[in-house]
């Protein structure tokens, strides 16, 4: 079970590269990442997840300061629920300095 994200910044149109990215695990686990120049991150869990709820911490404050925009959320926090018999997990963000949303991806 692998599991993977990819940010978006809708105000910019354009991949949010930079964003540091933690993933913590139900045993408290913390993996951390950041977004390549596509915004991705290809798979912040390698090797298998057991099932169970899962927290990514976006770090979107230092983002918006990177790339010159004033953001309200200096962090967003994504809780996903992780099917142990699901080989893959994707999370995608998309972000604006004012408003976001995200989905369970494919």
């Amino acid at each position: 079970m692998s599991l993977s994200t990819h940010v978006l910044d809708a105000a910019l149109g354009r991949p949010a590269a930079g964003v540091a990215v933690a993933l913590t695990a139900p045993d408290g686990t913390v993996r951390e990442g950041v977004t390549d120049d596509d915004g991705r991150i290809g798979d912040l869990a390698p090797g298998a997840l057991p099932g169970g709820t899962y927290r990514l911490r976006f770090d979107t404050g230092s983002y918006f300061s990177a790339t010159g925009q004033a953001g309200f959320y200096p962090e967003v926090v994504v809780a996903v629920t992780v099917d142990a018999d699901r080989p893959h997990t994707h999370v995608p963000l998309l972000l604006s300095p004012f408003s976001y949303s995200t989905y369970r991806g494919s």
